[in-house]
């Protein structure tokens, strides 16, 4: 877990499809004026520069948001996402890719309030210098799953909470679906966004099963695939389990994914899933 450097990653295909979720839960919560509060589990350092070495030693960001940036015909779900990275890039140049705690940011309104977990020791500094003074926004130099749970139910009674580990210790597959939970039962009426890999298919299905079987109710699946699945290393598919997501979620899904899947599917592969993995 403290080894993972998400710049090596910034901007792939995963990025995509959890960045696109996450930006359209936050359109729906701004539709209201009351506040509401973010947790972000893995902040990682807030921001990427994909001209660093990091990012252009495997150059996934080029079947990521590369692929996407000078596209004219995006399909509508598209627009608030390529938006919100126009924001962080002047010039039309693609240089920079936002985290997820830069994103949240971007939405939050005077009331509104983030709460951003980090655990690596180089990435909270980065971290605390991409945030600054902003007060509207804590840094905890933690562990997110550990501690994330104590701050609910948050004060505002409306917020998100976005879950995206590295999952390099496997029991991190059963560890998210039991902090969910916990979490669910402080607060029912928030929304859960957990963010997966698929690496391994079978550790995927065990996932599913524990999320069927707990007392998590509302819960959509939406993932994306770039390739079939492989008995060899490497991640051939991503995706994003919602918990309470916004009702117009999976019909704006509908439309987005199957153009993302033709769009970065490798070798004409279009892989994704749109799934209701527990009812209301």
């Amino acid at each position: 877990m403290l080894s993972y450097r998400h710049s090596f990653h910034a901007g792939n295909f995963a990025d995509v499809l959890k960045h696109i979720v996450l930006i359209k839960i936050l359109e729906h919560l701004c539709k209201k004026d009351k506040p509401f509060c973010c947790i972000d589990t893995h902040a990682g350092p807030g921001k990427y520069q994909l001209n660093s070495d990091f990012a252009l030693k495997n150059k996934e960001f080029e079947n990521g948001i590369g692929r996407l940036w000078q596209q004219e015909d995006l399909p509508d779900g598209l627009a608030s996402y390529i938006n919100v990275l126009k924001h962080f890039n002047t010039k039309g140049q693609l240089n920079c890719y936002p985290g997820s705690p830069l994103i949240i940011r971007h939405f939050l309104r005077n009331r509104d309030r983030l709460f951003l977990h980090e655990l690596h020791s180089t990435e909270i500094d980065l971290l605390n210098t991409v945030i600054g003074n902003d007060r509207r926004i804590k840094v905890a130099h933690s562990d997110g799953l550990k501690n994330a749970v104590s701050l609910l139910p948050p004060v505002q009674h409306r917020g998100i909470v976005l879950i995206d580990p590295s999952y390099e210790i496997k029991s991190d597959y059963q560890l998210v679906v039991d902090t969910l939970i916990q979490m669910y039962k402080r607060f029912p009426a928030g929304t859960y966004a957990l963010w997966y890999p698929v690496v391994e298919r079978q550790r995927n299905q065990q996932l599913e099963q524990a999320i069927k079987a707990s007392s998590l109710k509302n819960v959509q699946l939406f993932e994306l695939g770039i390739t079939a699945d492989t008995q060899e290393h490497g991640m051939t598919a991503s995706g994003m389990i919602v918990i309470n997501p916004p009702w117009a979620l999976a019909t704006e899904m509908q439309h987005t994914l199957p153009w993302l899947a033709r769009t970065l599917g490798l070798d004409g592969t279009e892989l994704y899933r749109i799934e209701t993995l527990v009812s209301e």
